[in-house]
């Protein structure tokens, strides 16, 4: 009898299960239906129509003639393309891996300090960061200013002479990469000390007892559980100086223009300027995909690393 029974109820066990799963996938695709119509409206929708628009010979708004490919072949064959290319690999060259290193290094000291003075500090770098691009302009503008610059006496003290840094060519990229590291390293540093925090000072304790020196801490305890705040670093900072404009584009202003020109900058000049809206659309999606392709190579060889 209590066979029958059972078998008579397992029928509606599995249908309970299957209202139990439909109810949880209903609910949950509700719950997921807002950000996938946003990202539909605000990042699928504009890329498709971006890759379309790369493929037209037309303006930035309105119809234009269909061209093909022929949007990427005269890309290729475009110097000041070249130029632009070889100008933001060259600033992300400057700019991330010092970056990153500053910020670690900064945390490994920060994160030493106890109490008001961690904060204070922690504040002191973190203070730029929250600065408009504008006002870091315009101060650095004033401090190399040729003229009456506060920076232009170390640099007559050592190469005899006042020196129009932002008019110089083989200083305006590295000049600029300067202040971008002291801009956006604070958030590289809050990252780092939060990561920090997360290491267990019972970790450290053990390995002083077993008379492991500060820097062997460092390279078998630190730098292996942090190496996961390390590789985000990395990654964001790449994808963000990869679309530098904002310093480039004010720093350069009344200067060579093409020879400091960035791929961002480019884009801006084709599509808003010239108002060749296919062919910015084109620099456009080669852009996205050099950081598309530079950031996944990155993030897939340092948690390699990270895993062995």
């Amino acid at each position: 009898m209590t066979s029958i029974t059972q078998t008579s109820a397992e029928p509606e066990i599995r249908l309970n299960k299957q209202r139990t799963n439909y109810s949880e996938w209903m609910f949950a695709g509700l719950f997921i239906l807002p950000f996938v119509v946003i990202y539909g409206v605000l990042f699928i929708y504009p890329t498709i129509q971006m890759l379309l628009l790369s493929l037209q010979n037309a303006p930035l708004i309105g119809a234009g003639k269909w061209v093909g490919l022929d949007n990427y072949f005269r890309l290729f064959k475009d110097r000041l393309f070249s130029v632009a290319v070889w100008n933001t690999v060259y600033f992300v060259l400057l700019s991330v891996i010092p970056s990153t290193i500053l910020g670690l290094v900064i945390a490994l000291g920060v994160n030493r300090l106890k109490g008001w003075a961690q904060s204070i500090i922690l504040a002191c770098f973190f203070l730029p960061y929250i600065l408009p691009v504008t006002v870091v302009y315009r101060v650095w503008n004033w401090m190399f200013d040729s003229q009456f610059g506060i920076l232009q006496y170390p640099i007559h003290f050592f190469f005899g002479a006042n020196i129009p840094v932002f008019r110089t060519l083989p200083l305006f990229m590295p000049a600029v990469a300067f202040i971008t590291v002291w801009w956006l390293m604070g958030f590289n540093v809050l990252l780092f000390i939060a990561g920090l925090r997360n290491i267990s000072p019972e970790i450290y304790e053990s390995a002083s007892l077993d008379g492991a020196s500060r820097w062997q801490q460092f390279t078998r305890i630190t730098w292996p559980l942090i190496w996961p705040v390390t590789v985000l670093v990395l990654t964001i900072q790449l994808i963000l100086q990869f679309k530098i404009f904002d310093q480039v584009y004010l720093f350069g202003q009344g200067g060579r223009v093409d020879a400091t020109m960035g791929l961002v900058q480019l884009i801006y000049r084709n599509a808003f300027q010239k108002n060749m809206g296919g062919y910015g659309a084109t620099v456009a999606v080669t852009l996205f995909a050099i950081i598309v392709v530079f950031s996944v190579l990155q993030y897939q060889l340092l948690r390699a690393r990270g895993e062995k």
